[in-house]
């Protein structure tokens, strides 16, 4: 999952973000996409540039810029805590994600206060007044690309009321953690079956179009093939297709073709194992040629599934309907 987090100074989001870490989430914060920027332009780090440089940044590339940067790092097999979201835009590019939770730590100014001063930094108000004015700044502001705090704290699934002890808050976290965890995003059958055969596709030897297919029996896989050239002979991308290599228009010189599609090396490695494939379900990155289709009749194969239409398949697609083999599409980007 990813757990966002935002709240208002010394409400505890750094607290948050280390019991999280704690228990394997992996740490990001926009403030360290601002903080690259200050360094790179020679500065030390201050709270003022923070501000300032944030607010450059979402002029010039968007009041969603810092958190499309920080999305775009982020891998789908790790847990992630996303500490110092300060704007609704920030929240609507996380919102893309169905992994996303946002919680806003909140607690009381006066708590707040107590909090900042026992920290003892710089750049700190030294006041209560001081404080409350600097809030107010943050909190809201009539320029789109200034942090607006209050407006994206409104947005939060849930609220993490912090005006006690660290202990109490971690019971929370974990309590918070327990109830969310029914719903951890899992791809379907088909979107993980697809993807691995996306994923093998990039094994293709072919310099005109990469393309695989992944047999499944029993939810299990059990061969895989993709598209390129026969065992033991020249690579396609090393010259071993002339027909490849001459880049022959789609449709055409299919004859002169020597590379062996996905799904025909997935039917051929199962028989090199000696594997039958006789009622399994076949994952193909394009929709089967009328060769590959003959040999997935013949060869038992009672569903195909494929991710992009192949421009030349429509005889294919009634064949497979005549034999009573299942086909759909389904598409993984």
């Amino acid at each position: 999952m990813i757990i966002g987090l935002t709240g208002k100074n010394g409400a505890g989001k750094g607290v948050v973000a280390e019991y999280l870490k704690a228990k394997g989430f992996y740490y990001r914060s926009l403030s360290d996409v601002i903080r690259e920027q200050i360094r790179a332009r020679g500065h030390e780090v201050s709270r003022q540039l923070l501000l300032e440089v944030g607010t450059e940044l979402r002029a010039t590339g968007g009041t969603g810029y810092l958190a499309e940067q920080v999305l775009g790092q982020l891998q789908r097999d790790k847990n992630y805590v996303v500490d110092s979201i300060r704007h609704p835009d920030e929240v609507a590019v996380f919102r893309r994600s169905p992994r996303f939770l946002f919680i806003a730590v909140v607690a009381d100014p006066a708590v707040r206060f107590e909090r900042m001063k026992a920290r003892k930094r710089e750049s700190d108000p030294t006041t209560y007044e001081q404080f409350i004015a600097l809030e107010a700044r943050e909190a809201s502001n009539p320029q789109s690309e200034r942090q607006q705090l209050e407006a994206t704290e409104a947005l939060a699934d849930f609220r993490l009321e912090n005006n006690s002890t660290i202990e109490e808050l971690n019971g929370r976290i974990r309590e918070l953690l327990q109830r969310v965890a029914t719903k951890l995003d899992r791809p379907g059958w088909d979107e993980y079956f697809m993807s691995l055969a996306k994923v093998a596709s990039l094994r293709s030897n072919c310099v005109k179009r990469k393309v695989a297919a992944i047999i499944v029996r029993d939810r299990r896989v059990i061969s895989t093939g993709y598209n390129g050239t026969p065992r033991g002979t020249k690579n396609c991308y090393e010259g071993g297709c002339p027909r490849c290599n001459n880049l022959a228009d789609s449709g055409t010189k299919l004859d002169e073709c020597l590379c062996s599609h996905g799904e025909e090396n997935a039917i051929v490695q199962a028989a090199y194992h000696g594997v039958s494939v006789k009622d399994g379900t076949l994952y193909t990155t394009f929709a089967p040629c009328l060769m590959c289709t003959k040999m997935i009749i013949n060869a038992g194969i009672r569903e195909v599934v494929y991710n992009v239409e192949y421009p030349l398949n429509e005889t294919s697609f009634q064949l497979l309907r005549e034999a009573g083999v299942l086909c759909r599409q389904f598409k993984v980007e």
